[in-house]
């Protein structure tokens, strides 16, 4: 590697056109700044200065690596000053979420960024595995999943908890066993999973979600609940699912007697230190999921 300093002396040396000045200007003496050209030539193994008494005039390669050093000080000397920077409402974040908290999540982070311009939100929706992947892979900054980090290499903590509803079209008032096995169920991919959750804890008949007619499945979130507004099924889903269907008069969330609840883990790289603006990023991901509850 090219030692920066004697990039530095060359550059000043053209700009300056004398071997005094850059000496002046660098703090140095006017043999420490030929020693430098000297080094420098050496390590491109060519002249890089044409001599004639005191005044000089660049090679071909002299003005090649002249161009080329330029472009290198200036693209480090950006990324010192953007690190030191570290401000708190600019820079890249990129996040994910299972789907439900994402469609809490993302429109209000889109809100941000219109006040904070200088932010760039990138937001995929994605199960727990996958992000957990992307992010030991240093693809995502934060993550939300449903249960505890299982990479080594990531740590997690609770963030929030996001409650599951039992919803049915809007006509059903107080749902009973007898009404679940008639309606039948619309499935998604997380439907076996939060139904066994919440319909043990509140229905003595339930063993498994295979007891109750299959009426439907959709793995698009934003459409889960399109057959429950139609009076095709009931299904459970999380909270944000729920908030964000468009057409709420058509369907009914039923508060059961024991009510269930998932913990939502943040996620990140262990041991890493994220910049400043993330602080901003959590706190408004807070604030957002806390107002459904």
């Amino acid at each position: 590697m090219v030692n920066l300093d004697w990039l530095q002396t060359f550059c000043t040396l053209v700009e300056t056109g004398h071997f005094t000045r850059t000496a002046e200007k660098l703090a140095m003496t006017q043999p420490g700044v030929s020693q430098q050209i000297r080094k420098l030539e050496q390590h491109f193994g060519q002249p890089l200065l044409l001599r004639e008494g005191k005044s000089f005039s660049l090679t071909e390669a002299g003005d090649r690596v002249y161009h080329q050093a330029q472009r290198t000080l200036s693209q480090l000397d950006r990324l010192e000053r953007s690190l030191q920077a570290d401000s708190e409402v600019e820079g890249r974040c990129r996040l994910a979420s299972p789907g439900s908290l994402g469609l809490r999540l993302y429109p209000g982070l889109l809100d941000l960024q219109v006040r904070h311009p200088g932010l760039q939100v990138e937001f995929a929706f994605a199960p727990n595995d996958s992000i957990e992947k992307q992010l030991a892979a240093r693809q995502l900054d934060l993550g939300l999943i449903t249960r505890p980090a299982r990479l080594p290499e990531l740590s997690s903590q609770s963030f929030a908890d996001e409650p599951l509803y039992l919803v049915t079209p809007a006509s059903v008032t107080q749902p009973d066993w007898a009404t679940l096995e008639q309606l039948g169920y619309i499935d998604h991919p997380d439907g076996s999973h939060h139904a066994g959750l919440l319909l043990s804890a509140n229905f003595s008949q339930f063993e498994q979600i295979d007891q109750l007619p299959r009426r439907g499945f959709s793995n698009q979130i934003g459409l889960i609940l399109e057959p429950v507004a139609r009076g095709l099924g009931f299904t459970v889903l999380p909270a944000y699912a729920v908030a964000a269907f468009a057409q709420p008069e058509r369907i009914r969330a039923h508060a059961l007697d024991n009510p269930i609840s998932e913990t939502v883990y943040l996620v990140k790289r262990r041991y890493q230190a994220l910049p400043k603006r993330f602080s901003l990023i959590t706190d408004t991901m807070a604030a957002l999921l806390q107002a459904v509850n």
